[in-house]
Formats: structure tokens, C-alpha cells, sequence
């Protein structure tokens, strides 16, 4: 084959691959991103606790992509119009909620980790560490729940939500201590149970949450579902 052979083979072969790469079906760009079977880690967690929540999952939240997970998800994809294949690409992590794509191995961003330590701080810079990881969870666990927004900003900032956004001491700069509460907490510890409130029975003011069923006590803040 002389040179000239040669280097028309070459621009088909590149030709090709440039239509294929072009013609390739939507959504394939994120396979390496998304959650399988197979998959483990806290964003499957994530994925579970938001499936449970939601009525979709019946297994235990365990961080493991198994069939009852698929099943789940296929179940979910269904409901929403998806493609039912049981996998969370980019299509069905949105309408989770979730990112695939967060620079956090915990499925959360930089900004929301940050956000959330500056509320830790508002809110409970005077209660034990304990204390401190359970505020941090109770807001982890609203997002995760059907009945909250399901973003950390969208928790916080929800109307009358916390009286440290009313106050301005949301914009007060957390200490380290409030952002391990907050690393812990988004690594999975949970001191509350699964709590989606609390408040501080010596300041609280409302009817409505003093008829919520107490589950703990940490510090100066009960917790209650």
C-alpha cells in the first residue's frame, strides 16, 4: 500500500470515529459517572434513603446496588417516564435530586458542605459535638425526604425553616469543629435516628413543635420526627 493509500485509510478511519462519537445516543457521556448494580458507596445510600422515603424501596439502606435496589429504581424510572433499565444515569439522578458528578464522595458539593457548616455554627455552636452532628443530620435527612426541598440550600433557606437565616447568623464564618460535624454527619452519622426536626425547649415558641413526639435529648436541642 503506497503513502497515498495509506493516508486515505487513515482520514476514513478518523472520519468514522468522529460519526460515531457524534451519533452516539444521549447519555452515554455519563456511564462512567452512574450507579449499577454493583455500585457501593454513600451516594447509593443516598439513592436508597430517598427511594424508602418516597415509597419505591423496601431493602435496607446499606450503601450496596443490589437487585432489590434495581428493582427500585426501575420501579421509580417507571413512575417518572424514564427508560426502566434500573440504572441512575444523569437522567434519573435528577429527578432524585442527587449529583453524580459532586466533588464530594459523600454525593454533596464543596458550596453545599460549607453552607451546611455555617448553619451547624449558627445553630448549635454552643452544644456538644454530638449535638452538633445531629443538627447537620436532621438537615441531611429533610433533604432526603419528600416532604422537604431536596437540596441543603433549598432545606436552610425554606421559609421560617431556621432562625439563624431570619437572624443573619447564617452568615457568620463556621469554626472547624462545625465542619467536622458536618463531614461526619454527611459520611453517614446520623446521632438522631432519622429525626427531621429539633429545637431548644427553653426558647421555642411554637405550638406545633412542641406537639411533636420527642425522640432524644443532645445537649440543649430535643429531637423530634
Amino acid at each position: 500500500m503506497n503513502r497515498k493509500s495509506v493516508t486515505i485509510a487513515l482520514c476514513a478511519m478518523w472520519l468514522l470515529m468522529v460519526a460515531v462519537v457524534a451519533f452516539a445516543p444521549a447519555g452515554e457521556s455519563a456511564d462512567a459517572a452512574a450507579l449499577k448494580q454493583g455500585s457501593t458507596g454513600s451516594l447509593v445510600r443516598t439513592v436508597q434513603t430517598k427511594l424508602k422515603n418516597w415509597g419505591y424501596y423496601t431493602g435496607t439502606v446499606d450503601g450496596v446496588y443490589g437487585a432489590k435496589t434495581v428493582a427500585a429504581v426501575q420501579y421509580f424510572q417507571r413512575k417518572n417516564g424514564l427508560t426502566a433499565d434500573g440504572i441512575v444515569g444523569s437522567a434519573t439522578a435528577a429527578k432524585l435530586g442527587i449529583s453524580l458528578s459532586s466533588s464530594g464522595a459523600s454525593g454533596y458539593s464543596s458550596s453545599d458542605e460549607y453552607l451546611l457548616a455555617r448553619c451547624v455554627y449558627a445553630e448549635a455552636r454552643g452544644e456538644p459535638y454530638t449535638g452538633q452532628v445531629a443538627v447537620a443530620a436532621v438537615i441531611l435527612n429533610r433533604v432526603r425526604s419528600s416532604s422537604f426541598p431536596n437540596t441543603i440550600s433549598g432545606v436552610i433557606y425554606q421559609s421560617g425553616a431556621f432562625t439563624c437565616v431570619s437572624d443573619g447568623q447564617i452568615n457568620l464564618t463556621p469554626n472547624e469543629t462545625a465542619k467536622k460535624a458536618v463531614r461526619d454527619a454527611m459520611s453517614g452519622w446520623d446521632p438522631t435516628g432519622g429525626c427531621l426536626y429539633y429545637y431548644n425547649p427553653a426558647t421555642a415558641t411554637s405550638k406545633w413543635i412542641w406537639s411533636r413526639e420527642v425522640h432524644l435529648t443532645i445537649g440543649s436541642h430535643s429531637f423530634c420526627v
